[in-house]
Protein backbone atom coordinates (compact mmCIF):
# COMPACT_ATOMS: atom_id res chain seq x y z
CA UNK A 1 0.00 0.00 0.00
CA UNK A 2 1.73 3.45 -0.85
CA UNK A 3 1.69 6.72 1.36
CA UNK A 4 -0.59 9.28 0.89
CA UNK A 5 0.49 12.37 -0.79
CA UNK A 6 0.30 15.91 1.18
CA UNK A 7 -2.54 16.70 -0.39
CA UNK A 8 -4.69 13.64 -0.16
CA UNK A 9 -3.89 13.75 3.96
CA UNK A 10 -5.26 17.47 3.56
CA UNK A 11 -8.23 16.11 2.12
CA UNK A 12 -8.77 13.40 4.30
CA UNK A 13 -8.23 14.93 7.55
CA UNK A 14 -10.54 17.68 6.49
CA UNK A 15 -13.43 14.76 6.95
CA UNK A 16 -11.82 13.96 10.33
CA UNK A 17 -11.90 16.22 12.93
CA UNK A 18 -9.90 17.70 15.30
CA UNK A 19 -7.03 14.88 13.63
CA UNK A 20 -3.87 16.66 12.75
CA UNK A 21 -1.00 15.62 11.30
CA UNK A 22 2.51 15.11 13.15
CA UNK A 23 5.25 13.99 10.56
CA UNK A 24 4.76 10.85 9.59
CA UNK A 25 1.57 10.32 11.94
CA UNK A 26 -2.29 11.24 11.51
CA UNK A 27 -3.35 12.08 15.76
CA UNK A 28 -5.93 13.48 18.11
CA UNK A 29 -6.57 13.61 21.62
CA UNK A 30 -9.52 12.77 23.07
CA UNK A 31 -10.81 13.80 26.44
CA UNK A 32 -13.31 11.78 28.57
CA UNK A 33 -15.54 12.41 31.83
CA UNK A 34 -13.20 9.97 33.72
CA UNK A 35 -10.39 7.26 33.63
CA UNK A 36 -13.15 4.18 33.57
CA UNK A 37 -14.61 6.36 30.25
CA UNK A 38 -11.24 6.85 29.14
CA UNK A 39 -10.16 2.97 29.18
CA UNK A 40 -13.74 2.13 27.84
CA UNK A 41 -12.65 3.95 24.95
CA UNK A 42 -9.54 2.05 24.35
CA UNK A 43 -11.14 -1.19 24.46
CA UNK A 44 -13.58 -0.19 22.05
CA UNK A 45 -10.74 0.72 20.08
CA UNK A 46 -8.83 -1.80 20.47
CA UNK A 47 -11.15 -4.60 19.00
CA UNK A 48 -11.42 -2.25 15.71
CA UNK A 49 -7.95 -1.94 15.51
CA UNK A 50 -7.27 -5.88 15.83
CA UNK A 51 -9.93 -6.47 13.66
CA UNK A 52 -8.32 -3.82 10.93
CA UNK A 53 -4.66 -5.48 11.38
CA UNK A 54 -3.91 -2.18 12.39
CA UNK A 55 -2.07 -0.82 15.86
CA UNK A 56 -2.16 2.54 16.74
CA UNK A 57 0.10 4.30 19.40
CA UNK A 58 -2.05 4.68 22.24
CA UNK A 59 -0.98 7.12 25.33
CA UNK A 60 -3.43 7.33 28.41
CA UNK A 61 -3.56 10.27 30.55
CA UNK A 62 -6.40 9.68 33.14
CA UNK A 63 -9.36 10.75 31.18
CA UNK A 64 -7.66 12.03 28.09
CA UNK A 65 -6.47 9.25 25.42
CA UNK A 66 -3.96 10.32 22.61
CA UNK A 67 -4.24 8.06 19.29
CA UNK A 68 -1.84 8.14 16.38
CA UNK A 69 -2.15 6.41 13.12
CA UNK A 70 1.11 5.58 10.60
CA UNK A 71 1.69 2.44 8.56
CA UNK A 72 5.19 1.59 9.60
CA UNK A 73 5.52 -0.86 7.14
CA UNK A 74 5.34 1.76 4.61
CA UNK A 75 6.55 4.67 6.65
CA UNK A 76 4.83 6.90 6.59
CA UNK A 77 0.57 7.78 6.48
CA UNK A 78 -2.08 5.54 4.10
CA UNK A 79 -5.36 5.06 3.39
CA UNK A 80 -4.91 2.55 6.06
CA UNK A 81 -4.62 4.99 8.87
CA UNK A 82 -7.41 7.63 7.67
CA UNK A 83 -9.51 4.63 7.58
CA UNK A 84 -8.82 3.55 10.96
CA UNK A 85 -9.36 6.82 12.29
CA UNK A 86 -12.66 7.72 10.92
CA UNK A 87 -14.03 4.45 12.50
CA UNK A 88 -12.37 5.37 15.98
CA UNK A 89 -14.17 8.49 15.82
CA UNK A 90 -17.53 6.71 15.54
CA UNK A 91 -16.12 5.19 18.34
CA UNK A 92 -15.71 8.31 20.34
CA UNK A 93 -19.38 9.14 19.83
Amino acid sequence: MATLSDDEIASALEGLPGWSREGDEIAKEYKFGDFVAAIGFVNRLADRAEAANHHPDLEIHYNRVRVALSTHSEGGITAKDTALAAEIEALAQ
